[in-house]
């Protein structure tokens, strides 16, 4: 997917390919449709756009769970999935509409540092 510069969307994942130039793939994504709102692949195999669709089904699937559990007065800040080679990481805006979709390799990439850089661009989507 191309994305715009001048789009919070856009500007973040542009930040996000400068600070993370080794990432396999990155996108920001709408919680309500589960549509990309930008993104960007280094890899051919993995289509961020399906991703956040998927994705987002985690982000909800959670957030029912957290209803059901009657954990008032949380919510979500990120979630990380840990693959054999890759982190799949999702970070939520501080409104909580929207979210930043990424993957690094495991073996190449510090954790605390990807974390870092989300945290880093998750206001600028808002």
């Amino acid at each position: 997917m191309a994305y715009s510069t001048n789009s919070p969307a856009g500007k973040a994942v542009d930040g996000i390919i400068t600070d993370l130039p080794s990432l396999v793939a990155v996108a920001v994504v709408d919680i309500t449709s589960g549509m990309a709102l930008a993104s960007h692949s280094n890899s051919p195999a993995l289509n961020p756009e399906t991703a956040a669709a998927y994705n987002t089904e985690v982000v909800k699937q959670k957030q029912k769970a957290m209803s059901a559990l009657k954990l008032a007065g949380e919510k979500i800040e990120d979630i990380l999935i840990t693959l054999t080679n890759q982190f799949h990481l999702i970070k939520l805006n501080s409104a909580g509409n929207k979210f930043i979709y990424l993957v690094v390799n495991s073996r190449e990439t510090n954790l605390a540092i990807a974390r870092e850089v989300l945290r880093s661009h998750a206001d600028d989507i808002n």
